[in-house]
C-alpha cells in the first residue's frame, strides 16, 4: 500500500508519525482533532466526537488506533504532530 497520499494531488501527506509500530498521519489539523477526540474518549458514541466528521471515517481507523492500551503513546505522537504543523500546532 505504501505511505498515505492526498487523494487530490497523489504527494505523501506531511503530517506522519510513527507510532505504536504503525504510521499515525492526518491530513491537517482538523483531522488531527478528530483523531484527538476519538482516542481521548472513553465512551465512544456514533456522532458524538465530531458532528461534521463523516461516520465511515472514524470507522474505518485501525484496530491499533482503536485499542485503549495505546491510547497515551497515540496522543504523544498527535502532540508532536501539532506542534510540527504549518497551522502552527494549536
Amino acid at each position: 500500500m505504501g505511505s498515505p497520499v492526498d487523494p487530490y494531488f497523489q504527494r505523501p501527506v506531511w503530517l506522519q508519525a510513527s507510532c505504536c509500530g504503525n504510521v499515525l498521519w492526518a491530513y491537517n489539523t482538523r483531522h488531527l482533532d478528530l483523531l484527538e477526540a476519538y482516542v481521548q474518549a472513553k465512551l465512544r458514541e456514533r456522532g458524538e466526537l465530531a458532528p461534521w466528521a463523516p461516520t465511515s471515517l472514524v470507522e474505518r481507523l485501525p484496530t491499533w488506533l482503536k485499542t485503549a492500551k495505546n491510547r497515551t503513546e497515540i496522543l504523544r505522537a498527535i502532540k508532536r504532530l501539532r506542534s510540527t504543523s504549518p497551522a502552527g500546532g494549536g
